[in-house]
């Protein structure tokens, strides 16, 4: 289990030193030590792809302790190395250890920069806890870490009141949809009197429990998964997460907590393959996701919050996979979104380092010929994610839409139109980010400059990845082995069968090439040809888009400012009234006593012997009548 505890032992090792000695360090010594602590796991981790490929059927769970017994049942700290979850490791330190490496570049001036890698280290360690325990408490132990650390990471620059607020909007949505998992957890514990994931896979396997159970239980994990991976209605705290560092957008919206969502109900894939219900409403809402966000990304103007709502909708097309079976092809999605959408977030905090830390496209442009590492990688990914032919984003969306056509026709339009979507709000961002002329008045075009190489290296690495990231799951029209879900067989026993006919697919596969070449030629026709630079004008329904469709103030008026009223007047009764009146009270009374106690501890002694004559008289009296 050596290679488990290196796995997990070095982030954590990360977090405590620097956390502890950071201050005192150069800040090349804290970033490499930081860098380190996750990119040594992610070699160890692929080392073991070899053991793992020779057999199929291997998986290894280690039992540290028994962490607490309840009903005769033990909860224990374990761990389980399969397929599944080393696969999650790959990615989590491979992409991990990238943004570490950018961050020594984005933070380098930054005060608080060890307490900022303590913190990377601490959630990726998280995050590791939860996709290798092999039971639902190391899950949630992770789980609720990720939070943690998303809050810190989020609210980073906490001088900033926003800041602060955007950080307790992320923590305080993500409780709601944790509520929910612990509910499900309750159900599951109290029905099958285990936490442990091949335990209770069996058990359903064997079929001794209701659909009215699994259905249940399958909803409410479901609603944890909402609020990690930001679904409707628990998306709105993802654009807002935003406020963090650009790394921590690449590191929490790319490859790892907004993931957990998807690997929980991957994990449990039997339980969901078994709740048809539960799945139909999954499909649904990833549907609604996908294309609300898609909707709302259209209109924005702030480079990261564009992407942030690419996340939201590109997460709803990994729930719409899971919707309908399709579980590996879900796990292909996230592993090609967190290329791209790493590059992505990445590629966007060059150009705003470039820009003396403006996010606001309308005031870019031209930006190609002075940031040309950064204009080519952000090309790559801006292609992979709208389905360029042959590119990763492009086959594991194709997968996607040939799943949900083969599960009805309705879906698959309307997740045919968030890809149109996806392809229109891309381009958009990035002809206006790097075309046309430039149009800040604020920041001189002869400052903008190209990050350094410790920034930009991680960025050609993953735009390599998101080009040929799509050949580790070939389609069946080019290959029929070697392709990831052949890979995960072992581990997802109840795979998806979605056969459609030779013609169909082709058919399929050509619509999906002519969505891409609408949004390309449309975005491309408006705003470089034309030069047309997003405005605040907009009127109708765009101004709906614009303003998010008014969710965020629905919700100020219909929770938040409720609560904050509430909590305004138990302060005006609590502190404003009654412990003035207690306080006030008190006062007058405290004086009193303290003047009687003045004459009585005057320093005369005749007075001490006085009142010893007086005790003693009392004491004789009392023992004469009660006694």
């Amino acid at each position: 289990m050596s290679n488990l505890l290196i796995i997990l032992g070095f982030p954590l090792f990360g977090f405590i030193f620097n956390g502890l000695v950071g201050k005192y360090l150069p800040k090349s010594v804290v970033g490499s030590i930081a860098s380190l602590m996750v990119a040594i796991p992610f070699f160890v981790a692929f080392g073991m792809i070899g053991d793992l490929s020779n057999d199929a059927q291997y998986s290894v769970n280690w039992k540290a302790y028994t962490f607490l017994t309840l009903d005769n049942i033990p909860l224990s700290v374990s761990f389980t190395i399969d397929r599944l979850s080393v696969w999650m490791t790959l990615i989590i330190t491979g992409v991990g250890a990238l943004i570490h490496l950018y961050s020594t570049g984005y933070m380098k001036n930054d005060e608080g920069f060890y307490k900022f890698f303590s913190y990377l280290n601490f959630f990726i360690f998280n995050m590791l806890l939860l996709v290798l325990g092999s039971n639902f408490l190391m899950m949630f132990f992770g789980w609720e870490g990720v939070g943690l650390c998303s809050y810190l990471l989020i609210g980073f620059w906490y001088k900033n009141v926003e800041f602060g607020k955007a950080a307790r909007k992320a923590f305080v949505m993500n409780r709601i949809g944790d509520l929910g998992l612990l509910l499900g957890l309750y159900l599951i514990f109290s029905k099958f009197h285990t936490l442990e994931y091949s335990e209770f896979s069996n058990q359903i396997a064997a079929g001794n429990h209701s659909d009215n159970l699994l259905n249940a239980i399958s909803i409410l994990l479901f609603i944890g998964a909402m609020g990690k991976s930001a679904q409707i209605p628990l998306y709105t705290w993802l654009p807002d997460a935003m406020a963090g560092p650009t790394p921590v957008s690449a590191l929490i919206h790319a490859a790892t907590m907004v993931t957990a969502g998807i690997y929980l109900i991957i994990r449990n894939q039997i339980l969901f393959a078994l709740s048809p219900f539960a799945t139909e409403f999954i499909l649904w809402i990833g549907l609604a996701t996908a294309m609300l966000a898609a909707l709302i990304g259209l209109k924005q103007t702030d480079i990261k919050k564009v992407l942030a709502y690419s996340t939201v909708s590109q997460l709803g097309f990994m729930f719409v996979a899971l919707g309908v079976g399709a579980y590996s092809t879900a796990l292909f999605h996230l592993t090609t979104h967190a290329f791209f959408k790493a590059l992505l977030f990445l590629g966007a905090g060059s150009v705003i380092h470039g820009m003396h830390h403006e996010q606001d496209m309308r005031f870019m442009g031209g930006l190609k010929k002075k940031m040309p590492l950064t204009y080519w990688t952000f090309l790559a990914g801006t292609l992979a994610i709208s389905g360029f032919p042959f590119f990763s984003g492009f086959f594991s969306k194709d997968e996607i839409l040939a799943a949900t056509y083969s599960h009805g026709l309705i879906p698959y339009i309307l997740l045919l139109l968030s890809a149109l979507l996806t392809g229109i709000y891309m381009f958009r961002m990035f002809f206006v980010t790097f075309h046309g002329t430039y149009r800040n008045e604020k920041w001189d075009y002869s400052k903008v400059h190209e990050s350094p190489l410790v920034m930009t290296i991680p960025l050609m690495i993953l735009a390599v990845f998101s080009v040929f990231g799509g050949l580790i799951n070939l389609p069946k029209y080019i290959t029929e082995s070697g392709s990831l879900v052949e890979w995960l067989k072992p581990m997802l026993p109840i795979m998806e069968h979605h056969e459609i006919g030779h013609s169909e697919e082709i058919i399929l596969l050509g619509l999906a090439v002519l969505v891409f070449l609408t949004a390309l030629i449309y975005t491309r026709i408006v705003f470089l040809k034309r030069n047309r630079v997003p405005t605040d004008s907009e009127t109708g329904f765009f101004s709906v888009m614009r303003d998010k469709f008014y969710v965020d103030e629905a919700y100020n008026l219909v929770i938040v400012r409720p609560l904050e009223i509430l909590g305004d007047l138990l302060h005006l009764i609590g502190e404003g009234i009654f412990l003035k009146i207690f306080s006030f009270g008190i006062y007058p009374l405290l004086q009193v006593v303290s003047r009687l106690n003045k004459r009585i501890q005057n320093g005369n002694i005749e007075f001490y012997l006085l009142y010893m004559i007086i005790a003693v008289i009392v004491l004789l009296g009392v023992n004469l009548i009660f006694f």
